[in-house]
């Protein structure tokens, strides 16, 4: 007798299968599972549910969650994500269960464990760091969480308020304007604030903040939340936003670079008072500098400043092109009035 024919199932892995080897190599979704838990009937953890989530964003493919399950038909998900799994179970309910957990635990805090392990397995130098924030912009309206309620209790006589829910570790953030990198100022945002290390800027550190909070006031705060995590004796870099008195006191001690904003007087005086014989040259060509001593903030610290020759050359087009335009506006400016003056002598002759 001839025996039937084997039925041949294929499915794809892609580029996926080299993602979710570096996902196990790193232990992710033990370190999730430790952070969050796992219940006794779950079908997917909440670390495979989290490995499942970054095999979709890096699938070259944008989706609204509801249609999450749809990316993983066809592809091997009992290989790539765990023994048993199927795309029927990766649906947008059991997403937001997952979500609500990891929002529970905290997101720094579990991107910080994530972190810390990845960084011990790939041996990341961390001889600097580098705080940077960024704004997410959302479309739809989206309006204030609300309150939690409080219930009154009578205890021997006195009127004690109490929450009718834990506190969460995680502060709900607020979408709302702020100052928008993406030059979207119309619509709501959220910011991101990270740190990354010099050595292939692997992140390291991440906080999610309301659309409007400002640079200024949490850059300092987040260097702080970090050291309490990782133990980090390197340089801080960080923009112009960290460079305020305040920040610079609130760092004593702390090894930092950041650029100083010519906002501050004192900057823009050492930059008009420099001499030409001052200058020394770069090792890089087309650059020159000078080195400037500062005690803004009761701070000691050294100030270097830098001149691009390619830099000037362009903001000295650019000034060019400003007068042209001026220039050009104030003759037609000019022509119009005269226009005028002719057309009101005109008149008064024919009066």
């Amino acid at each position: 007798m001839n025996k039937p024919p084997v039925e041949i199932k294929v499915l794809n892995i892609d580029h996926l299968g080299i993602i979710a080897g570096i996902i196990d190599e790193m232990e992710l979704v033990e370190i999730v599972n430790q952070q969050v838990g796992i219940k006794e009937k779950e079908m997917l953890t909440p670390g495979q549910i989290m490995k499942a989530m970054i095999l979709n964003g890096l699938g070259f493919l944008s989706a609204p969650l509801y249609l999450f399950e749809q990316f993983f038909v066809g592809k091997a998900t009992e290989h790539l994500i765990g023994e048993g799994v199927l795309p029927s179970h990766l649906n947008d309910d059991r997403l937001a269960r997952a979500l609500d957990k990891y929002s529970a635990v905290g997101t720094t805090q579990l991107f910080t464990a994530i972190a810390i392990k990845a960084a011990e397995k790939f041996q990341v130098k961390m001889n600097s760091i580098h705080l940077d924030g960024t704004s997410m912009y959302v479309h739809g309206e989206y309006t204030k969480p609300e309150e939690k309620k409080v219930n009154s209790v009578k205890i021997e006589g006195e009127m004690k308020s109490q929450e009718s829910e834990p506190e969460s570790e995680m502060t709900a953030i607020e979408l709302k304007h702020g100052y928008s990198r993406d030059h979207r100022p119309d619509l709501k945002q959220f910011i991101v604030d990270m740190i990354c290390t010099g050595d292939g800027d692997i992140p390291l550190y991440l906080k999610i903040d309301s659309g409007n909070i400002d640079n200024k006031s949490v850059f300092v705060e987040r260097l702080k939340e970090f050291k309490k995590s990782w133990t980090f004796e390197g340089v801080n870099v960080a923009d112009s936003a960290l460079y305020t008195k305040d920040n610079i006191i609130a760092m004593r001690g702390m090894k930092w670079i950041t650029r100083v904003p010519l906002s501050i007087k004192s900057a823009q005086e050492k930059i008009s008072n420099i001499e030409d014989n001052e200058w020394t040259e770069s090792e890089i060509a087309g650059y020159k500098m000078v080195e400037r001593t500062s005690n803004y903030g009761e701070i000691e610290q050294r100030w270097l400043i830098v001149e691009s020759e390619a830099r000037k050359k362009s903001s000295i087009q650019q000034v060019n092109k400003q007068v042209e335009k001026q220039k050009e506006k104030a003759s037609a400016l000019y022509v119009s009035c005269l226009s005028k003056n002719l057309l009101v002598n005109q008149m008064l002759k024919w009066l």
